[in-house]
């Protein structure tokens, strides 16, 4: 089973330069991004749904073999709170199919005003073709529950899994794959810190278990300060190289790249 690694978003001023060179234009970004991870996490997607063309785009400029995941637009999950989805649905069926093969998961995060709503849950799932793959990020506490994971695995969707501050972590696989949001390790702040190399451990050894156990596995850093995501993403990375999972061959960085010295050891790990 194949496993993903990489972080939420991409574009980043505050990536240099442990990701990118300095001087690097933002439109090269993407670029530099995919040659150094496999899969990514849109995430201004929520904020703009973009048009079918912009799909079209990502497909053409990423390289064969990388997958991008997409994170559901707010108008659906957080104004409408998943009520009569048909119209967005449609608008999200146009750019996935853009996006081809590079496609990964869509992932619907419904707010924390949310409620356990089975019925209406179970109404958007039953509406979503059967080639989009889906995950269902819950902020509120009352989804966390036996009901919620059998309706999800009925309708082969992943249950995701969260590390973050005052957020539920339960490891809970309902479908052949398994989702992560690595929220940052900080107890009082989202998006905030950087984990350790034994807390990393602990969740390669948890990665591995799903691994074993016929899951995918699609694990995405949202702690972008400080560049955190991408070192947190590389260190998971080396840890589970040795190991033989089996993941997406990490592609080489370009020459000429600047890497911190933290990135360079890892990155020798990772390639020898």
């Amino acid at each position: 089973m194949a496993v993903w690694i990489g972080t939420s978003g991409w574009s980043y001023d505050h990536w240099h330069p442990e990701l990118y060179p300095p001087g690097l234009p933002p439109r090269s970004r993407l670029g530099r991004y995919s040659a150094a991870f496999p899969t990514a996490e849109l995430n201004s997607s929520f904020y703009r749904w973009p048009a079918p063309a912009a799909f079209h785009g990502w497909r053409d400029r990423l390289p064969d073999g990388f997958r991008l995941s997409v994170k559901a637009p707010r108008g659906l999950t957080h104004a409408r709170k998943l009520y009569a989805p048909e119209t967005w649905l449609q608008r999200i069926r146009e750019g996935w199919h853009e996006l081809a093969d590079k496609r990964a998961v869509l992932l619907v995060q419904l707010p924390p005003s949310q409620p356990r709503d089975d019925t209406r849950l179970a109404y958007f799932l039953r509406l979503v073709p059967d080639w989009i793959r889906v995950a269902v990020e819950f902020r509120h506490d009352g989804w966390h529950c036996e009901e919620t994971f059998a309706l999800l695995a009925e309708h082969g969707t992943a249950y995701c899994v969260m590390s973050g501050a005052n957020l539920r972590c339960v490891l809970r696989a309902t479908t052949d794959f398994v989702y992560v949001r690595m929220h940052g390790p900080d107890h009082n702040h989202l998006y905030a810190g950087s984990y350790t190399d034994a807390d990393l451990n602990w969740w390669a050894d948890r990665i591995r278990e799903w691994s074993l156990a016929g899951q995918d596995v699609y694990v995405y850093f949202n702690n972008d300060g400080d560049a955190n995501a991408v070192r947190n993403a590389r260190t998971l990375q080396a840890l589970l190289a040795p190991d033989g999972v089996s993941y997406p061959d990490t592609p080489r960085l370009p020459l000429g790249s600047v890497l911190s010295p933290r990135t360079a050891s890892l990155e020798r790990q990772l390639h020898g």
